[in-house]
């Protein structure tokens, strides 16, 4: 269980340090801090994904809560201002926060009182539930809840320069909030208690997250109203923030009991189904993780409508959506489904969770767009035209394909995607978009100025930070990874002739892989080859793909070097750095504005997923299974640590290695589920 006491909670930096995050399974979310702060432009109690699991909205910010015990006020939410105070200091009532499976849980001592708040989302549906319970006392209780709303897409901050309508429907305890008109309607309720209007704006929160990140980071929020309850000792008042009219909390279907109950048998099932339930608590955690990036995708049934002029432009809701696939949110809070991210996570997050029917849901969905031969690198937030900018996120599909065939010993799914397989290696032997295409050694090459294709592929306006262009090494190792297993493929969909055709490319490139990465002088790989400047030696970790996925595309004594070398000079206690210290562009912080992130994100920034190759990777090599897992080890501390109870996506690349980027990253979670299932079950 991940539990803070009062070291943790009552410390202000401490608590706005620590976040939580709830899901739903359609892209929406809610997330905040410890100390009840919003500190990022994503938090928020309501963020709906309006076009699932895209166009995410912000829509109730936060509920300010302020209990009166015997006449005396206890703020139970805090807030920091664009002058930098803060005001209340909530922080100081919180005696604990846990998470029970996923569901953060607050216990705040009131004098000889204690009430303790719980959050969730109702998982399909667009709501959030908050209840608060009186839990020690003789004395009731007095509920104040002031609701703050907005309406924005989530990447924004919200200038108060309109105003919604907020209208208190008939029952008395709901209130219903039309941003602007054609915006999506969403609801406020509680069972019971009494609504007062404030229809006032609260300027200048500030969020400080964003003031690190070099972006705007004041929001002004609407105050919509307050409800007053009462809550005698003992009982439990729930709150709920909804898209959906017909969610009231007195129905059967959406009881706060019945809805927290259907949550919590929901991840005990999940576990059991994953069959983590023996596993450590910490990797039961990962299990829980791993389905907070499991969503629907939308594809049809899509209407957009316009903001009004002085609000934002958002997207309403679908009026009549189709659900007809799955697909990996990439990283909360700002990434939307990237191709390779899923393909790369989709092994760790789903075939380690048994989950085989959603991993094969995914593969489908994504053989919909598969286009020149090429899958999608990302599908944009707001709905546009997918982009094709990758050359690995195809080649990972080999392998994520190979992955659940082989977990399932089921090869319908091969027979049914191999016709695509097969068109999209016809269209990177005869060339595709970005250069991409098969050159006179068999290996593949990719990359044109302004274009980044791999994994790092940062860029900011017309700067491409490593452009990587020629023949990456990680490129390569897939490359002859996916004409391998194409031959096997080839024999499961009964295509004879075909098997030959691929065992020849693939050993061509083997032949040209072994002759031309050895970098000598090193003891390890090039990173890329036959780039514009020749080839490029700097030491970075892509080449442990050449002995996670191929062991044998390296001689053993080869193989030994490249581990030790990356060991070296690249390993952490939270993954691979991105590029070796000693090299003259080595960046060990990544902080500051856009120029800067990007300018370090793949030149010494350290990456929590690739601690999944490397592990693998010595694996294949040394065969040590303690030692491998004893890597893996140090995130169990990290849960406790930024989003609780999951991975972040980045760490700065000198010690201490602070967490950075998305505070919740599929294919690190991913990764480190993955190795670890593998080296305990015996594989």
């Amino acid at each position: 269980m991940i539990i803070f006491g009062r070291d943790i909670c009552g410390n202000l930096e401490n608590s706005l340090r620590r976040e939580w995050l709830v899901t739903n399974g359609t892209g929406s979310y809610a997330c905040g801090t410890i100390a009840g702060a919003n500190t990022r432009c994503y938090h928020g109690v309501l963020v709906a994904a309006l076009q699932a699991p895209v166009a995410r909205t912000l829509l109730v910010a936060k509920i300010d809560a302020t209990a009166h015990l015997r006449g005396t006020p206890y703020q139970l939410d805090t807030n920091e201002w664009n002058d930098d105070t803060i005001d209340p200091h909530a922080y100081q009532w919180i005696e604990s926060f846990h998470l029970a499976g996923s569901i953060p849980t607050w216990t705040f001592a009131l004098a000889e009182a204690q009430l303790i708040k719980r959050l969730w989302m109702v998982h399909g549906h667009d709501t959030t539930f908050i209840t608060y319970t009186h839990a020690r006392s003789h004395d009731p209780i007095d509920l104040d809840l002031k609701v703050l709303i907005t309406y924005r897409d989530h990447h924004n901050e919200t200038q108060g320069d309109w105003m919604p309508s907020v209208a208190l429907q008939p029952d008395g305890t709901t209130v219903r909030v039309d941003a602007f008109d054609g915006a999506t309607p969403y609801f406020v309720k509680v069972a019971r208690g009494k609504y007062t209007p404030i229809d006032h704006w609260y300027r200048h929160f500030k969020h400080r997250v964003e003031t690190e990140r070099g972006l705007d980071d004041v929001e002004d929020l609407y105050a919509a109203g307050t409800f007053r309850v009462t809550l005698p000792p003992g009982e439990t008042i729930a709150l709920v923030a909804t898209t959906e009219e017909d969610a009231a909390p007195e129905s059967a279907a959406l009881d706060w009991q019945v809805a927290l109950d259907a949550e919590q048998k929901r991840e005990r099932a999940l576990i059991v189904q994953s069959g983590l339930d023996q596993q450590p608590d910490w990797i039961q955690q990962l299990g829980l993780a791993a389905d907070q990036f499991i969503v629907n995708r939308q594809f049809s049934g899509v209407e957009a409508s316009a903001g009004a002029p002085s609000q934002p432009s958002t997207p309403a809701k679908a009026s009549s959506p189709t659900v007809v696939g799955k697909t990996i949110i990439a990283g909360y809070h700002w990434f939307s489904d990237w191709g390779r991210d899923t393909m790369i996570a989709l092994p760790g997050l789903c075939l380690t969770t048994n989950r085989y029917d959603v991993a094969k849901t995914i593969l489908k969905t994504f053989a919909a767009f598969v286009d020149q031969g090429m899958l999608p690198n990302r599908f944009p937030d707001q709905g546009e035209q997918p982009e094709y900018n990758t050359v690995d996120a195809t080649l990972w599909y080999f392998h994520a394909i190979d992955a659940v065939a082989s977990a399932t010993n089921d090869g319908s799914l091969v027979r049914e995607l191999y016709p695509v397989l097969k068109d999209i290696i016809a269209w990177h032997v005869k060339g595709t978009r970005y250069q991409i295409h098969v050159d006179r050694d068999g290996l593949l090459y990719a990359g044109e100025p302004g274009a980044q294709l791999t994994w790092m592929d940062a860029k900011v306006d017309d700067w491409v930070v490593t452009p990587r262009i020629g023949k990456p090494v990680e490129i390569n190792a897939l490359w002859i990874h996916a004409l391998r297993l194409m031959a096997k493929f080839a024999q499961h969909a009964g295509q004879a002739d075909d098997v030959t055709v691929y065992l020849s490319r693939a050993e061509q490139a083997t032949q040209s892989f072994q002759r031309r990465y050895w970098y000598s002088e090193g003891g390890y790989l090039y990173d890329v080859i036959d780039g514009p400047n020749g080839s490029d030696s700097s030491l970075r970790p892509n080449q442990l793909f050449a002995l996670s996925l191929e062991p044998d595309l390296l001689t053993p004594e080869a193989a030994r070097s490249v581990i030790e070398v990356c060991a070296q000079q690249l390993l952490t206690s939270y993954g691979m750095r991105s590029l070796a210290p000693t090299h003259e562009d080595y960046e060990g912080v990544f902080t500051g504005d856009r120029y800067a992130r990007d300018g370090a994100y793949h030149q010494g920034t350290v990456w929590s997923w690739l601690i999944g190759p490397f592990v693998e990777a010595h694996y294949n090599v040394y065969h040590d299974r303690d030692t491998a897992l004893n890597y893996l080890r140090p995130f169990a501390q990290h849960l406790n640590d930024l989003c609780a109870g999951s991975i972040s996506e980045v760490f700065y690349g000198d010690a201490p290695h602070l967490p950075r980027g998305c505070v919740a990253q599929a294919w690190s979670v991913a990764e480190v589920l993955r190795m670890w299932v593998r080296l305990t079950s015996g594989d």
